[in-house]
């Protein structure tokens, strides 16, 4: 009897010596591969294009202006209207502009990253829409959902 509790302790610690073993190979993998490098905004060309600068003078606006992600443009809707904004954290200040000042800036830069991830968020709430659209006319054409009478008891 102690013999096979003895075989069956072993077996997690070779597991987990495995499991560690795979994660360090991993990581160090991951170390090797340098992130994909994206070109820095230039923020003098953002106020050509018509971007205004918004300075953060309070603390709680500074310290949302450090939490946005640096180096990318993103949407923004405030009051029904949709902007598009660039932090610079050191500064503690944005760089703020419409629908027509982001084309502008889009069409200097056709094969920016921004692109990308765009359509494939597109994408993804099309297919997400399709898929709610085929669970809402299969839901509304079976009243019971899938239950039988026998599922009641009866």
């Amino acid at each position: 009897m102690k013999e096979s509790l003895s075989a069956r302790s072993a077996n997690p610690l070779a597991v987990i010596a495995a499991f560690a073993v795979s994660m360090s190979v991993a990581g160090a993998a991951c170390a090797v591969t340098p992130p994909a490098a994206t070109p820095p905004i230039d923020e003098s060309q953002l106020l050509e294009l018509g971007f205004k600068v918004l300075v953060a003078t309070t603390t709680v606006q500074q310290d949302w202006v450090k939490t946005l992600a640096p180096g990318k443009i993103r949407p923004m809707q405030r009051n029904g209207k949709k902007f598009f904004i660039y932090p610079d954290a050191p500064k503690n200040q944005i760089y703020v502009g419409g629908p027509q000042e982001y084309e502008r800036y889009r069409q200097l830069h056709p094969d920016g990253q921004q692109h990308t991830q765009e359509a494939a968020n597109r994408a993804y709430r099309i297919k997400q829409d399709e898929t709610m659209r085929k669970a809402t006319s299969r839901d509304l054409s079976d009243p019971f959902l899938g239950a039988s009478w026998a599922d009641l008891g009866w």
